[in-house]
């Protein structure tokens, strides 16, 4: 497989209010694991595990982790594409390695290396009724381009127009917004009104939603309270 996404993260220079958010929202168990960081396990039975933290700079942000052979090789990979290294490859012990970077469009995504152990933060998400986070999307200002750069960068077969789908561990879409720039994923849910409304109740903003994208899908997406945008969906039967 290409490299996959294996993690997500959303962060606030104040954590515990989205700790809090998002554990309320989708029944998700929260660990805290240092002051500043909470692991996130969904308890969706499948998809990827995640994290809340605390944001040095006191900026929010949202995105994902793809796993890589070679952190540095990546990052220089990156800048010569026309992106830039925001965070540059960092060892936590008992953890593995990581780094972060800017996309052409200034999209944060993160980086995990290869030689991440086994379990811990890095492990499945339990079995319950937690919503499973099991899509990720970037929407970057040029479709083609975006689609271009991650597929060139991570092997990825990315499907072409408006909004190009991935297979990358989960699903994935990478597209364009207008004005709108982000990376997101989307926890899978029962009701996506019901979830978004619940969402507003407890500090969010509606960004979409629901729209209903074919017969059996339906989308949205809020930004939490502290502007992080994050995406929910419905998938029924065919």
């Amino acid at each position: 497989m290409a490299n996959p996404v294996v993690y997500f993260e959303v962060g606030a220079a104040e954590n515990q209010p989205l700790v809090e958010f998002y554990g309320q929202l989708f029944g998700w168990g929260m660990r805290s694991v240092a002051p500043g960081y909470t692991l996130i396990d969904t308890r969706g039975g499948g998809g990827v595990n995640g994290g809340v933290g605390r944001s040095g700079t006191r900026e929010p942000w949202a995105t994902f982790y793809v796993e890589v052979d070679d952190l540095r090789a990546t990052l220089d990979r990156v800048g010569s594409m026309g992106g830039r290294t925001v965070v540059e490859p960092m060892e936590i012990p008992g953890m593995g390695s990581f780094a972060m970077f800017d996309d052409p469009d200034g999209v944060l995504v993160g980086l995990v290396g290869g030689d991440r152990p086994a379990g811990g933060m890095w492990g499945e998400p339990s079995a319950g009724d937690g919503a499973a986070v099991d899509w990720f999307e970037v929407i970057g200002v040029d479709a083609v381009r975006s689609q271009a750069f991650y597929a060139e960068l991570f092997g990825w077969t990315v499907g072409q127009g408006a909004y190009g789908q991935v297979a990358a561990g989960i699903g994935g879409g990478i597209g364009a917004g207008g004005d709108a720039r982000w990376a997101a994923v989307y926890a899978s849910v029962a009701d996506v009104e019901a979830t978004l409304a619940r969402a507003e109740s407890l500090g969010a903003t509606r960004l979409y939603g629901p729209n209903q994208v074919d017969d059996h899908t339906e989308t949205g997406a809020f930004r939490d309270p502290a502007g992080n945008v994050f995406g929910v969906y419905h998938h029924g039967p065919h």
